[in-house]
C-alpha cells in the first residue's frame, strides 16, 4: 500500500494536533466572550444604559456561536484519543478520566443548563438575576478549563500517583496533589486571561468593522462596544503577559529542556545571559548558528535579577540520559523541535506585545475629548484586521506546551510513542486526518459565516420569528 513515507507515530502526532488547534481557537474565545458578556450585562443592571443591554445580547449570539462550535470540536478531540492513544488511556485512564468526568458531570453540566436559561429568559427575570445566568455560565466555563488543565498539567508533571508494579500503569493516590500541582496554578492564568484578550480584540475588531459601515444608529453602540474591547484588550493582554512570566518560572523549574528550547539555548551561558531576539538554528547538529543578542536580558527575564546563568540543551540532553537511561535507553532523543518552540514563543509574545500597542494607539484615537477614530480609516481596518491576530498566538502558546513536552507524552513515565494504539495504521490515520481536516474546515467557514452575518444584520436586527414575541407554550401558539 501507499505510505509515502509517513509513520504512524507521526500521523496520529499530526492529528492530535490538529484537533486541539481547531478545538483551542473556539475555546478561548467562547470563555473569554462568555466572561466579556457578563460585565456587560452587569453594567447595564447597574446602571440601566440600555446600550450595554444591546451589547449583551449582540455579543452573546457571537458567544454563542462560539460555545456551539466548541462542543463538537471537543467531541471530535475524544474520538481520536480513543481511535489513535488506546496505549495511553490504559497508562493513564486511572488519572486522565477523574478531572474529565468532573469537567463533563459538573462544569460543563452547569454551562449547559445556565446558557439555556440565559438565552429564553431575557424578559422573564430582574436585570439583575438575569445577569446572574450568564455569571453562572461563565463560571462553568472556566471550571471546565481548570479540570482539563489538570489533566494537561498532570502530563507536564506527574504528582499524587504510584506506578502498579503489576499492571505497569498509572494509579492515583492523591487527588488533592493532582489539584495543587503548581503546573495547573501558574498555566490557568494564563490561558484565562488570554481567552479574555481573545474575546476582547474581536469585539473590538468586529466593532470596527461595524463603524466603517457608518449606520447612523449604530454608530453608538459600535462605538461603546469599540471602547469597552480596546480598554479590555490592554488590560487582559497585560495581565496575560505577567501571568505567562509567571508560568515560565515553573517551566523553568520543571522542563528546562522546553526553556533553553524557547530562547534557542545549546550551551551553557554566561552571568548575566544575553537575550535572544533571533537566531539560526542548527536542530541537527545541536548548535545555534548567527543571532542577534541583548546583554542580560535572559537573567533578568528567566531569574528576575542581572545575574544567573540557563543551561544550554546540551548539557540538559546529558542529565537527562543519566536519569532516564536505564528505563527508556541510551539511543533516546530528548531534544524538544527547537526551531517550532523558539518561534513559537517569540509569535506568541509579539502578538501580545502588538494587542497592547494596537489597544493603546486606538483608545488614544477614540478619547471623549478628541474623537478621531472614525476619520482614520486605516485604524478601524488595523483593528479589524487583528481579529485573527489572538488565535495565532493562542496556538503558538499551545504548540510550546505540547511540542516542549517531547519525548514523553506524560513527563518522565511514557513516551509518544509508547502511547499509540496498536491497531492504528498508516491507511486509517491518513483518511480520519483528512476527514478532520475537512470536517474542521467546514466547521470554520460556517462559525465565520455565522457571525459575518450576524454583523452585517448589526445589533438591532430582529428575525420575524421574534418580532411575533410569542410563548411556544401559550394558547396564542396554537392560534386559539
Amino acid at each position: 500500500m501507499l505510505t509515502m513515507g509517513l509513520s504512524i507515530v507521526s500521523l496520529a502526532r499530526f492529528q492530535f494536533a490538529m484537533t486541539t488547534v481547531f478545538h483551542f481557537f473556539f475555546v478561548p474565545f467562547s470563555i473569554g466572550m462568555g466572561f466579556l458578556v457578563a460585565i456587560m450585562e452587569t453594567i447595564y443592571a447597574v446602571k440601566k444604559d440600555k446600550v450595554y443591554l444591546d451589547m449583551a445580547k449582540f455579543w452573546g449570539k457571537i458567544f454563542l456561536l462560539s460555545f456551539a462550535v466548541g462542543i463538537v470540536t471537543g467531541i471530535i478531540q475524544e474520538f481520536q484519543f480513543g481511535m489513535n492513544w488506546s496505549e495511553y488511556s490504559r497508562f493513564m485512564g486511572d488519572v486522565f478520566g477523574a478531572p474529565l468526568a468532573i469537567e463533563a458531570l459538573l462544569a460543563f453540566f452547569i454551562e449547559s443548563v445556565f446558557i439555556g436559561i440565559w438565552m429564553f429568559t431575557w424578559d422573564r427575570f430582574k436585570p439583575g438575576v438575569h445577569a446572574l445566568m450568564i455569571w453562572i455560565t461563565s463560571i462553568g466555563t472556566m471550571l471546565s478549563a481548570i479540570w482539563i488543565l489538570a489533566a494537561n498539567s498532570f502530563m507536564q508533571h506527574p504528582t499524587g500517583f504510584k506506578i502498579n508494579n503489576v499492571t505497569h500503569r498509572i494509579q492515583l493516590t492523591d487527588f488533592g496533589a493532582v489539584i495543587r500541582n503548581p503546573q495547573l496554578w501558574k498555566v490557568f492564568p494564563h490561558v484565562i486571561l488570554a481567552a479574555f484578550m481573545t474575546a476582547a480584540v474581536v469585539i473590538t475588531g468586529m466593532s470596527a468593522w461595524g463603524l466603517l459601515r457608518k449606520k447612523k444608529n449604530e454608530h453608538q453602540f459600535f462605538k461603546t462596544s469599540l471602547r469597552f474591547g480596546l480598554w479590555a484588550s490592554l488590560i487582559f493582554a497585560i495581565l496575560s503577559a505577567g501571568a505567562g512570566d509567571l508560568q515560565t518560572q515553573q517551566i523553568i523549574k520543571d522542563q528546562p529542556m522546553k526553556f533553553a528550547a524557547t530562547e534557542g539555548v545549546y550551551e551553557d551561558t554566561k552571568s548575566p545571559a544575553p537575550w535572544t531576539v533571533v537566531e539560526l538554528i542548527n536542530a541537527k547538529d545541536h548548535k545555534a548558528g548567527s543571532k542577534i543578542e541583548v546583554p542580560g536580558v535572559l537573567s533578568l527575564l528567566a531569574y528576575h535579577k542581572l545575574s544567573g546563568s540557563v543551561k544550554g540543551m546540551n548539557t540538559i540532553n546529558k542529565e537527562l540520559h543519566a536519569k532516564y537511561d536505564k528505563k527508556f535507553g541510551k539511543n533516546m532523543n530528548y531534544f524538544v523541535p527547537p526551531k517550532t518552540l523558539f518561534w513559537s514563543f517569540r509569535v506568541m509574545t509579539g502578538i501580545d506585545a502588538l494587542i497592547m500597542l494596537v489597544s493603546l494607539v486606538g483608545l488614544i484615537f477614540s478619547r471623549e475629548s478628541r474623537n478621531t477614530i472614525e476619520n482614520h480609516k486605516w485604524m478601524l481596518v488595523v483593528l479589524g484586521i487583528c481579529i485573527w491576530v489572538p488565535f495565532i498566538g493562542n496556538s503558538a502558546g499551545w504548540f510550546i506546551t505540547e511540542f516542549g513536552r517531547y519525548p514523553w507524552i506524560v513527563y518522565g513515565l511514557f513516551t509518544i510513542a509508547e502511547a499509540v494504539s496498536p491497531t492504528s495504521t498508516v491507511a486509517s490515520l491518513l483518511f480520519s486526518n483528512i476527514v478532520y481536516f475537512l470536517l474542521f474546515t467546514l466547521l470554520g467557514g460556517v462559525m465565520i459565516w455565522y457571525s459575518r452575518q450576524t454583523l452585517h444584520h448589526g445589533p438591532y436586527y430582529e428575525e420575524i420569528d421574534s418580532k411575533q414575541n410569542v410563548d411556544p407554550f401559550a394558547r396564542e401558539a396554537f392560534g386559539k
